[in-house]
């Protein structure tokens, strides 16, 4: 198993070629995560070019106080996001070690499924965190856009569209990870919150691409 955090301690090229290998991971799942941490970065990259602008500084207080909260808001996004790129590729590696664990008595095959249903949730459970953090970053970008600086108003479309790649990303990694349950209640809880969540991100998206590319006109 991973040590926490080698993934994110990388150099950039180094983070590509461990995806570029024969290893099954680190893939989508950390890659969906790294995907959304950057869309965050953008969005505050934009907030960092924005909070000494004349035309923010004689904002109404109450806009500014909005919206340094809701730049805080996508710095603890961030961070969270951040975790979850070295947390799946350790979510995997718990399941590859579960499928390695003896099943020769009846006692070993009730240990190995336990641990395997564990790895699993596991498993689902991070982007599925991903997913929640990239809607609320999604959420939180629309509220700040338009006081952003106009000369960064094709960031906040990138950003918004690498949200949204790893909301997306993301959703098809919990649903894969389905097919290791047999609850179907909570097969179907989650595939309900996948639905909620890529209708709310792709609302969110579009919202802030009309922005962008109206400003852009």
């Amino acid at each position: 198993m991973r040590r926490s955090n080698v993934l994110v301690e990388l150099k950039v090229k180094e983070f590509i070629n461990e995806v570029d290998s024969s290893k099954p991971a680190p893939g989508g799942g950390s890659v969906s995560a790294l995907a959304a941490t950057l869309g965050v970065a953008l969005a505050k990259m934009v907030a960092h070019l924005t909070f000494n602008k004349k035309k923010f500084l004689e904002l109404d207080d109450m806009i500014r106080h909005d919206y340094l909260e809701n730049f805080t808001i996508l710095t603890n996004i961030k961070d969270e996001l951040v975790k979850l790129i070295d947390e799946d590729t350790e979510a995997f590696n718990e399941f590859m070690k579960a499928l390695e664990l003896p099943k020769n008595t009846e006692e070993e095959i009730m240990i190995r499924k336990q641990a395997l249903k564990q790895a699993t949730l596991k498993a689902i459970e991070v982007p599925n965190k991903v997913m929640h953090y990239t809607v609320k970053a999604l959420e939180t970008t629309v509220k700040m856009m338009p006081f952003g600086s106009k000369n960064a108003i094709s960031d906040i479309g990138v950003g918004a569209l690498l949200l949204y790649s790893g909301l997306e990303g993301a959703t098809l990694n919990v649903l894969i990870n389905l097919k290791g349950l047999d609850d179907e209640s909570l097969i179907d809880q989650y595939q309900k919150t996948c639905e909620i969540n890529l209708a709310k991100g792709k609302l969110l998206k579009h919202q802030i691409l009309d922005f962008v590319y109206q400003g852009l006109k």
